[in-house]
C-alpha cells in the first residue's frame, strides 16, 4: 500500500472529505489532448489524472466541457446535458469519473447558473415572442422612452448589460457579454429546469458542484438603476464605475440555494462551492454558506484579483472567516483560469522559482479548502500570448490594460523535448509560451528540488496534520513584511512563518518549537529569516 493509498480511507469515508481537501482545477481545453486537434478533452484529462493523485490532491475540479459555441470557451452553455464534441462524449466522460473514483480522487464538475448561451434551445424559444412557453425564462425588459436600455447596468466585460432583440421588440439582460443572455432565475420553472440539469449530472457519478457567478443569478425585478461608484481608485472598464446593487446579489438567491442542497444531499453528493466576486462577496459568502441547508463553501477574489501578496491581504483573508457559530467553510485560490497567474503577479524580480515554492507552502497552510490551479505546481508564471493569437473577448477587449485571461489559459507543458510541450501534436489553440516548455513536467520530475516535487511536499502536509485541514487559525503579531500564524490549537498546533520580503527580516523561531519543513531556508538564523522563506514547525 502506498502513501497516498493509505491515506485515502479516511478521506472517502468521511462524509466531509472537502473540509480542509486539496483539489485540483483543470482547464480541460488547455490540459491534454489525447487526437491531436489542437484542443484539450475529456479523454486527455483521463491520461493525466495519475498526475493528479501524485500530486496528492483530494479532487479534481473541471472547467465547463458541455456543449458550447465557445465564445467564452464553455461558460456559454448551448445544452447542459451534453458533452462538446471538442471534449469528447457522455462516454468518455463516464470513463473519466470511473478512473478518478478508483484512483480515490472526487470529481467536481462546474454549473453556471446564471446564463447561457444564445444558442440555447431555452433561449431560442424565449426570443420567438412575449407569448410562448419560455417567453420569462431570460430577463427582457422594455425599453426606456428614448430607446435607450431599460436601466444602467454595466456587463463585466462588454459596456452595458442590455442588448436589443428585434424579434421581441425587447432588450434582454446579459451581465457577461451580449452572447450570454442571463436566465430569468426567479421564475420557479427555470429552478427546475436547472436542478434537473444538476440532476442528470448526479446520476453520472460526480461527488459536487463548483456554482460558477452564482450571485449573478438573481436581478432586482424592479430594474432600479445602480448607483455610480464615486471613490473608485481604478477603472479599466465601464462595470467599474458603479456598485452592482441591482443587476445581482438579490436576497431570493438563498432559496434557491437550499433547493440545489436539498437535491444534492438526496443524491448523495457530498460538496457544493460558490464562486462569489463583486464588491459584497464577503458578505455574500457568509450568506451563501450559513448554516446545514445552503452551500458548503465559497470562495471569492480576495486573493485573485489582488496585485500584491502582503501579510496585511492574507491577515484579512483569513479573518473573513473566524469559525463563528453556523458560519460556512471558506474556500481559496492563489490561480485560476479568470485570473492571471500567481507568479506573474506577485514576484515582482523576484526569482520566481522560489517565489512559487514559498506561495505552494503558504497556500497549503491556509484554513479553508484548497484550490490548486493546474501548472500551479510547476511554478508557471503568466503564459505570453501576442495580440493577434488572443481568443478570450475579454482580454482582446481590454489589451494591453490587463493581462487579461488567455494568459492562464496557455496549455499545460509535459514533455520538454515534444511538439509544442507535449500538449498536441497540432498547434494548440492558444501558443504554448516556451518559458513554460522548460519548466514541463518531465524535467521536474527528474529534479528532486524542482517546484513540482515542493508541491508534494507541501500538500502531503495537509494529509499529516489535521491541524492544517480542519484547525483554527490565529495570526500572530510580527512586523510586515513577516506573516506568522497557528494553526490548531495546544499542543497539535503548528506554527507557520513567512517572509513575503525581498530582504531579510529580523525575526526567530520561538522556543519550544521545531521546524518540520521549509522553503528557501538552508539555516535559520537566530537573529533573521531570509527573504522569500517560509516555515512550518510544530512543538518539540
Amino acid at each position: 500500500m502506498d502513501t497516498l493509498t493509505q491515506f485515502r480511507p479516511e478521506t472517502a469515508a468521511n462524509a466531509e472529505w472537502w473540509r480542509g481537501a486539496v483539489i485540483y482545477h483543470v482547464y480541460p481545453l488547455s490540459f491534454a489532448d489525447s487526437n491531436d486537434d489542437g484542443y484539450g478533452d475529456l479523454p486527455g484529462v483521463t491520461g493525466r489524472l495519475e498526475h493528479i493523485r501524485t500530486l496528492g490532491a483530494d479532487a479534481l475540479w473541471l472547467s465547463p466541457f458541455y456543449t458550447s459555441p465557445m465564445r467564452d470557451f464553455g461558460y456559454d452553455v448551448a445544452n447542459y446535458c451534453d458533452v462538446d464534441p471538442v471534449f469528447g462524449t457522455l462516454a468518455d466522460f463516464a470513463v473519466l469519473v470511473a478512473r478518478a473514483h478508483a484512483l480515490g480522487l472526487k470529481v467536481i464538475v462546474d454549473q453556471i447558473y446564471s446564463h447561457t448561451s444564445i444558442q440555447h434551445p431555452w433561449f431560442q424559444e424565449s426570443r420567438r415572442d412575449r407569448t410562448n412557453p419560455k417567453a420569462d425564462w431570460y430577463v427582457w425588459a422594455d425599453a426606456r422612452p428614448d430607446g435607450s436600455p431599460p436601466t444602467n447596468w454595466q456587463s463585466v466585460f462588454m459596456g452595458s448589460a442590455w442588448t436589443w432583440d428585434a424579434r421581441r421588440g425587447q432588450y434582454y439582460l446579459n451581465n457577461f457579454q451580449s452572447d450570454q443572455p442571463d436566465l430569468n432565475v426567479h421564475n420557479p420553472a427555470v429552478q427546475d429546469a436547472l436542478l434537473g440539469v444538476a440532476r442528470f449530472w448526479l446520476d453520472r457519478g460526480v461527488d459536487g458542484f463548483r456554482l460558477d457567478a452564482v450571485n449573478f443569478c438573481m436581478h432586482d425585478p424592479q430594474l432600479r438603476d445602480n448607483p455610480p461608484v464615486t471613490n473608485a481608485s481604478r477603472r479599466t472598464r465601464p462595470f467599474d464605475f458603479q456598485h452592482h446593487f441591482h443587476n445581482q446579489s438579490h436576497p431570493d438567491i438563498p432559496k434557491f440555494l437550499e433547493r440545489i442542497r436539498a437535491l444534492t444531499e438526496s443524491r448523495g453528493a457530498s460538496f457544493l462551492v460558490a464562486e462569489v466576486g463583486g464588491e459584497q462577496a464577503a458578505m455574500e459568502m457568509k450568506l451563501y454558506t450559513e448554516g446545514d441547508t445552503r452551500l458548503h463553501s465559497a470562495y471569492g477574489f480576495h486573493y485573485l484579483y489582488a496585485d500584491q501578496l502582503t501579510s496585511e491581504l492574507v491577515r484579512a483573508g483569513g479573518e473573513e472567516w473566524r469559525g463563528d457559530a453556523r458560519e460556512g467553510w471558506p474556500s481559496l485560490a492563489f490561480s485560476n483560469h479568470d485570473a492571471p497567474r500567481v507568479v506573474s503577479r506577485w514576484s515582482d524580480s523576484r526569482d520566481q522559482t522560489a517565489f512559487a515554492k514559498m506561495a505552494l507552502l503558504l497556500l497549503m497552510t491556509q484554513r479553508g479548502s484548497v484550490f490548486l490551479y493546474q501548472g500551479e505546481e510547476l511554478g508557471l508564471p503568466q503564459g505570453r500570448v501576442p495580440f493577434e493569437n488572443l481568443r478570450d473577448a475579454e482580454a482582446i477587449a481590454n489589451w494591453p490594460h490587463t493581462l487579461g485571461r488567455d494568459g492562464a489559459r496557455t496549455p499545460m507543458p509535459w514533455l520538454s523535448t515534444a511538439t509544442h510541450g507535449g500538449f498536441s501534436a497540432a498547434v494548440p489553440w492558444l501558443p504554448v509560451d516556451p518559458a513554460h516548455v522548460a519548466l514541463a513536467v518531465d524535467l521536474q520530475e527528474r529534479d528532486p528540488h524542482s517546484t513540482l516535487h515542493f508541491a508534494r511536499r507541501a500538500i502531503a502536509l495537509r494529509r499529516r496534520f489535521s491541524a492544517l485541514r480542519t484547525g483554527g487559525q490565529r495570526f500572530v503579531d510580527a512586523p510586515a513584511p513577516m506573516l506568522v500564524f497557528e494553526r490548531g490549537e495546544g499542543e497539535s498546533a503548528l506554527l507557520c512563518a513567512f517572509n513575503l520580503g525581498a530582504s531579510p527580516v529580523a525575526w526567530s523561531l520561538p522556543e519550544g518549537w521545531q521546524i518540520e519543513e521549509s522553503v528557501n531556508l538552508k539555516q535559520l538564523s537566530a537573529r533573521e529569516i531570509p527573504a522569500l522563506a517560509g516555515l512550518l514547525a510544530r512543538r518539540r
